[in-house]
């Protein structure tokens, strides 16, 4: 399978490059800046593509020429603290996330929508810190306003891409020992980005739209 991974330059989107790889899909490896790791790699990398600006994407989209996409996978993203008592100060932060986590899918699929094979995949890689069910803590409000605003618009795309028979997920991977993070997660790179790859393979029309933890669980929105 071609699989198109976006930030896949460190963290998870390297170790979902590193294993599709590593059994043998076609790897498109999108990043702005590829690390010393991502090179190391067997894959193709497509660099210097932001996935927050639109002529970018459609550079990107001219880059495949008439590559067809299997599976899309929607990784980029980006965490900032954000407190309610700093909140006009930190709106550039809250922006941030929001153009990286909530609106990047969404134009990133739409750029790349005539190179996905019908039949395919579209994954999002989201966060139960989207579930407003699941916040008993409160806080980090910009990132978890962003990954709520994800999971809407995957619900959407499940609706808009039903007729082409593409499939879409939205999974969240753990709590992932990561730079962004601070390495301080309960799972490593390699276990989160295994748990996603099954739940990637699993991924069809019947569990299209759904909101699933990578170690199989359904999670409340």
């Amino acid at each position: 399978m071609n699989i198109l991974i976006t930030g896949a330059n460190r963290g998870i989107g390297l170790e979902l490059a590193r294993q599709f790889a590593d059994r043998g899909d076609s790897v498109i490896a999108v990043c702005r800046t590829p690390s010393d790791d991502l090179q190391a790699l067997d894959v193709r990398i497509e660099a210097g593509i932001d996935v927050t600006d639109g002529d970018s994407l459609a550079q990107l989209a001219d880059r495949l020429g008439d590559t067809a996409v299997d599976a899309l996978v929607n990784n980029a993203g980006v965490l900032r603290s954000s407190d309610f008592e700093t909140l006009e100060a930190d709106l550039d932060d809250y922006r941030l996330q929001y153009e990286v986590n909530a609106l990047a899918p969404l134009r990133v699929t739409r750029a790349l929508r005539d190179r996905l094979r019908d039949g395919g995949k579209v994954v999002i890689i989201s966060s139960r810190m989207g579930s407003i069910a699941d916040n008993t803590s409160g806080g980090h409000y910009g990132y978890r306003m962003s990954k709520a605003a994800v999971n809407m618009a995957g619900v959407s795309l499940a609706h808009e891409l039903q007729p082409r028979r593409i499939a879409v997920g939205l999974l969240h991977p753990g709590y992932v020992q990561t730079e962004m993070t601070g390495n301080s997660g309960h799972v490593g790179p390699d276990e989160a980005a295994a748990g996603l790859i099954r739940r990637i393979d699993e991924l069809d029309l019947d569990s299209t739209g759904s909101f699933r933890h990578a170690n199989g669980e359904t999670l409340s929105w």
